[in-house]
């Protein structure tokens, strides 16, 4: 009866012997985008510091400064979403530590009855007597057997323990530092949140700064305007000439059998640009201070800008802008405001490059992506880059098509 009961307990170790699958939780992604945020707020920080010792630039002071508040709040969800993923993995290394204490604690109990069993039947003659009982020869050679595995059983067992011992100390260090990291994390919500509403505060004492002398801003504001409707009008003239050019090019050729082709060298550059949105670098590395589309004025919050084509960018001083895509320079031409302007063409699609101090390409020259096309200009004390991503005649919101 006791050789069985042995025999029972041995069973039961090895079906606890049965491994656990672990689970892991990457983030990388989200500590990507909170280092790119992180440098972007760094970048509109020293921007500010550059401002704050010109008096002019107030106006321009309170788009980075907003442009700063918004990289903190998307820093600040980005910091929550990490302690969420934090706290679902602290909970599956909990899960797993509970699941492995039991485990443990389930083959501790199991090998220390085995062990007192086989000392209480550590007589020899006993393990005899109980082959010699068997009813056959069939079941002697098998209780033999059972026998001489039962030693190994024994070590296999303890190896197990000693495993299960490691594997819970290593998901017991895991979930410190995971503890860790997620207090961390909470102290450093605690402090955006903090530098956030500082920030916020800033920016209202800017805005009743600003109210106080309405005719000198103005006037800046009216002169923006027209550098920039100026600029909206040339772009779109400039394409448009090209699409022309474009056309009366591909009318001109002739197959043998007299009927019309298109370009077909633009077609498939079209396409492969085309194929690419969402996936073409940024020209520049920066912070975007101005998005695309129709806003208001920071202050006079009645008074509509006129239409942004593009994005505009606050960069380190003497930032190289580089093609987005292979394609064809067309026109450089130099606006008010804007300084030097390279437009490239992709086929269908055309890109501009402007606020440039000095252009690294030639009209008629081939580019391809990642290729410098110029050095960013600083105007009025202020490093700005603008970028526009033209389909057509159509203005598109480049956002939609640089990767993040």
């Amino acid at each position: 009866m006791r050789m069985r009961k042995l025999l029972t307990i041995l069973a039961l170790l090895a079906v606890c012997a049965l491994p656990a699958a672990g689970q892991k939780t990457s983030m990388k992604k989200l500590e990507s985008q909170r280092a790119q945020l992180e440098k972007d707020i760094a970048l509109l920080n020293r921007k500010l510091e550059q401002n704050s010792k010109n008096k002019s630039a107030a106006l321009s002071s309170l788009s980075l400064l907003r442009s700063k508040i918004k990289a903190r709040e998307k820093l600040i969800a980005g910091c929550d979403q990490t302690l969420a993923v934090l706290d679902d993995s602290i909970a599956v290394v909990q899960k797993e530590m509970n699941r492995l204490q039991q485990r443990h604690d389930t083959l501790s109990y199991y090998y220390g009855r085995l062990i007192r069993g086989a000392y209480k039947n550590r007589d020899s003659r006993l393990w005899y007597m109980y082959i010699l009982s068997s009813e056959s020869i069939g079941q002697g050679l098998k209780r033999a057997g059972y026998l001489r595995g039962m030693s190994a059983q024994l070590s296999t067992q303890a190896l197990r323990i000693r495993e299960t011992s490691a594997r819970l100390a290593v998901e017991k260090e895991r979930l410190d530092g995971l503890r860790k990291e997620e207090a961390a994390m909470r102290k450093k919500v605690v402090g955006e949140r903090s530098r956030l509403r500082g920030e916020e505060a800033d920016a209202n004492k800017l805005v009743n700064q600003l109210s106080k002398d309405r005719k000198k801003f103005q006037r800046e504001l009216q002169e923006k305007n027209r550098q920039k409707e100026a600029l909206n009008r040339k772009i779109a003239d400039l394409i448009r000439q090209e699409s022309q050019k474009a056309s009366k090019g591909a009318s001109g050729k002739k197959s043998s059998g007299g009927k019309t082709t298109s370009t077909a060298v633009d077609t498939k550059l079209s396409n492969e640009f085309a194929a690419n949105k969402g996936r073409l670098p940024w020209p520049v590395e920066g912070a975007i201070v101005e998005h695309f589309g129709k806003h208001h004025h920071p202050v006079y919050t009645n008074v509509e800008l006129p239409q942004n084509n593009g994005v505009t960018l606050a960069v380190r001083p003497g930032a190289q802008a580089k093609a987005v895509f292979n394609g064809k320079v067309t026109q450089i031409v130099v606006l008010p405001g804007y300084n030097q302007c390279v437009l490239v063409n992709h086929g269908a699609y055309f890109t501009l490059y402007s606020k440039l101090r000095s252009v690294s390409v030639k009209v008629g020259e081939n580019v391809t992506t990642g290729q410098v096309v110029g050095t960013v200009d600083t105007i009025g004390g202020e490093d700005l880059f603008h970028f526009e991503l033209w389909k057509g005649s159509t203005p598109q919101n480049p956002e939609g098509w640089l990767r993040y």
